[in-house]
C-alpha cells in the first residue's frame, strides 16, 4: 500500500505522437462535431414544429438526436482542445463526472434504441392498438425509464472504477475519461471490475440487442405477408434505417468494451473509441434522414420558410 498514490489529476496523452498533425486533426474533428450538433439540431427542430412528424417513432427519434448532443459534447470539445495542448490536464473530479457523463449517456441510447424498436414493432404489427398502446404517458414513461436505466449504469461503473489506487504515471491513453484506461493504472487486480462490466454491460446490451432482434424478426414476418406492391417499401425502408444506427453502435462499443484482452492496438485502444463517439452521433441523422421522406419533406417547408421570411 505504500506505493499507491492519491492522484488529484490525470493528463490525457491520446495526441502526443501526433502533434504535427493538430492544425488537420483540429478542423477534422471541430467539422465532425459541428456537423453532428447541425444534424441533430435540425432534426429536433423538424420533429418539435412540424405537425406531420408528431408521431411515437418521431418523438423517441428527437429523443435520439437529444441525446447525441450530449454524447457527443461529454467528449469531443474536451478532445479538440487535447488536441492543441499535448498532454491536456483533468482534474479528478472533472474525470468523474466525464466518466459518469459518457456512460450514462451510453446506456441510455443503448436502451433508446431497443425503445425505437419496440415501437417500430408495434406500428407495423399491430397497427390498429398502436395510438393506444404507444399512448403519449407510455412513450414518456419509456423515455424516462432509459435515462433511469443509464443513471443506474452510469453509477455502478463509476464508483467501481474510482475505488481503485492508482499508482506510476498518471497519463491517460485516451482523449477522454474511460473505464479501459483507468483499470490499466490501477495498482490492484482489476479482475472483479471487469467481470462486472461484462456482466452489468453484458446483461444490458444483450437485453437490449435480443429486444430489438425479436421485433424485427416479428416484423419482417408481417412485412413479407404483405403483397408486393402494397406498401412494403416505406416500413423496410424505416427498419433498415435502424437497424444500420443499431449496429453501428452496439457493434463499435460492444468491441471495445467486450472484447477479450489483447496486445494488438494496446497503445491505440482510443482509436476505437473515436467510431462510438464520433462517427456514430454523425452518421445518425444522416440515415434516418437520407431514406425517410416525412423529414425530408419537414426539412424542404422549413427552408422554403426560413427564405420566405429572409426575403420578407
Amino acid at each position: 500500500m505504500a506505493n499507491f498514490t492519491k492522484m488529484n489529476v490525470f493528463y490525457l496523452g491520446a495526441f502526443a505522437d501526433s502533434m504535427k498533425w493538430k492544425f488537420f486533426l483540429f478542423v477534422f474533428f471541430l467539422v465532425i462535431y459541428f456537423s453532428t450538433l447541425i444534424g441533430n439540431v435540425i432534426i429536433i427542430i423538424l420533429t418539435k414544429t412540424d405537425h406531420h412528424l408528431q408521431t411515437p417513432m418521431y418523438y423517441f427519434l428527437r429523443n435520439l438526436s437529444f441525446l447525441d448532443i450530449c454524447y457527443t459534447s461529454t467528449t469531443l470539445p474536451h478532445m479538440l482542445v487535447n488536441i492543441l495542448i499535448e498532454h491536456l490536464a483533468i482534474s479528478l473530479p472533472a474525470c468523474i463526472v466525464q466518466l459518469f457523463a459518457f456512460l450514462s449517456l451510453a446506456a441510455t441510447e443503448s436502451s433508446l434504441l431497443a425503445t425505437m424498436a419496440y415501437d417500430r414493432y408495434v406500428a407495423i404489427c399491430n397497427p390498429l392498438r398502436y395510438s393506444v398502446i404507444m399512448s403519449r404517458d407510455v412513450c414518456l414513461h419509456m423515455v424516462t425509464g432509459t435515462w433511469v436505466i443509464g443513471g443506474i449504469y452510469g453509477a455502478i461503473h463509476t464508483t467501481n472504477t474510482f475505488r481503485l489506487p492508482f499508482c506510476g504515471s498518471n497519463v491517460l491513453n485516451h482523449y477522454f475519461c474511460d473505464i479501459p484506461p483507468l483499470l490499466k493504472m490501477s495498482c490492484i487486480d482489476t479482475f472483479p471490475n471487469e467481470a462486472t462490466i461484462f456482466v452489468v454491460g453484458g446483461f444490458l446490451m444483450i437485453g437490449c440487442f435480443l429486444l430489438i432482434c425479436g421485433s424485427y424478426l416479428h416484423i419482417l414476418i408481417s412485412v413479407l405477408k404483405i403483397p408486393k406492391g402494397h406498401g412494403r417499401s416505406k416500413p423496410f425502408s424505416t427498419c433498415i434505417s435502424h437497424l444500420i444506427v443499431v449496429l453501428l453502435y452496439y457493434g463499435s462499443g460492444s468491441f471495445m468494451y467486450m472484447r477479450p484482452k489483447s496486445n494488438l492496438l494496446a497503445d491505440k485502444e482510443w482509436l476505437l473509441s473515436l467510431f462510438y463517439t464520433c462517427i456514430t452521433p454523425l452518421l445518425n441523422p444522416i440515415i434516418y434522414c437520407l431514406r425517410n421522406k416525412d423529414i425530408q419533406g419537414a426539412f424542404a417547408k422549413l427552408v422554403k420558410k426560413v427564405l420566405w421570411r429572409m426575403y420578407l
